[in-house]
């Protein structure tokens, strides 16, 4: 998967980028939610830009990933700006994050957009491996809806998954989004 994304050209990032984000707000949870949670993207993720705008043009809470090395947790803080209040990433992965605020309880958020490297079409995911997703997603209830977000390309019959793995509720693609049903 890693060679896969890694050929993509910058212009096919770009364009399925656009496609996968009109495609994410376009939906109903999305329009309805007031807070929404979106990862600020590596080079060769979708890139959530769109999203994040939108959001901010219908008034929505827009909050992003922060990572405690330290604590081996993760958190989300509110952002108002993508060129100011971040700052590249020390440890792990070279990703944009927030630099301050305080730390929004996720059970509070209402729509949550997930990465990973891959993702079935079960809405299980294959993250990239340290689980933070995971014991952030474990503390969601009933009102927070998750959504994978990847190009077509990252869609596969079948990953692996534990126990402690969290699916999605939906995956969107720059092609389609696929809602999987969900006992929280």
């Amino acid at each position: 998967m890693k060679a896969t994304l890694s050929a993509m050209t910058p212009q096919a990032v770009r364009d399925k980028s656009r496609s996968a984000c009109a495609n994410l707000v376009a939906m109903p949870e999305f329009r309805a939610a007031d807070v929404v949670m979106a990862y600020l993207p590596m080079p060769e993720e979708v890139d959530t830009t769109g999203i994040v705008m939108a959001a901010w043009q219908a008034g929505k809470t827009v909050l992003a990933p922060k990572v405690s090395w330290e604590h081996k947790h993760m958190m989300a803080l509110e952002i108002h700006s993508l060129d100011s209040g971040l700052a590249i990433t020390q440890q792990g992965p070279k990703i944009l994050e927030p630099q301050y605020g305080e730390a929004w309880p996720v059970g509070e958020i209402d729509f949550i957009i997930v990465p990973a490297l891959a993702f079935d079409e079960s809405g299980n995911r294959l993250g990239r491996g340290m689980g933070f997703y995971d014991r952030f997603l474990a503390g969601a209830g009933e009102r927070t809806f998750t959504c994978g977000l990847a190009f077509a390309e990252q869609v596969v019959p079948r990953v692996p998954t534990a126990d402690h793995d969290r699916p999605v509720d939906a995956l969107v693609t720059d092609c389609k989004v696929l809602r999987f049903d969900r006992e929280k």
